[in-house]
């Protein structure tokens, strides 16, 4: 079954390759900050568990933001998310690269 987190045999290139990416250290890092700022979210009533809320960093983990509170926010899923470049499922596309 894809998305469950096992591996298939069947698997797509793309879902082994993405795999891969989020097994690095340096996700790994990364996504224990991103759970840590919910978790303290939580733990100060500005969120709950499933409420459809998502944690925002003003800036951004990878260029080097922090779980400070002035730099976390509370906001909806679907502004979260389109701000920080989903494609909500979708493949992106491609553009001509420049030689």
């Amino acid at each position: 079954m894809s998305g469950d987190g096992k591996k298939s045999a069947s698997a797509t290139k793309d879902s082994k390759r993405q795999r891969r990416f989020n097994g690095t250290a340096a996700q790994k890092k990364n996504r224990a900050m991103r759970n840590a700022a919910r978790r303290k979210a939580i733990k100060s009533g500005r969120v709950k568990k499933g409420d459809g809320k998502d944690i925002d960093h003003k800036r951004k983990i990878k260029d080097g933001g922090t779980n400070a509170k002035g730099n976390t926010r509370v906001r909806s899923s679907s502004q979260n998310r389109a701000d920080n470049g989903g494609t909500g499922g979708r493949k992106k596309k491609r553009t001509a690269r420049k030689k």
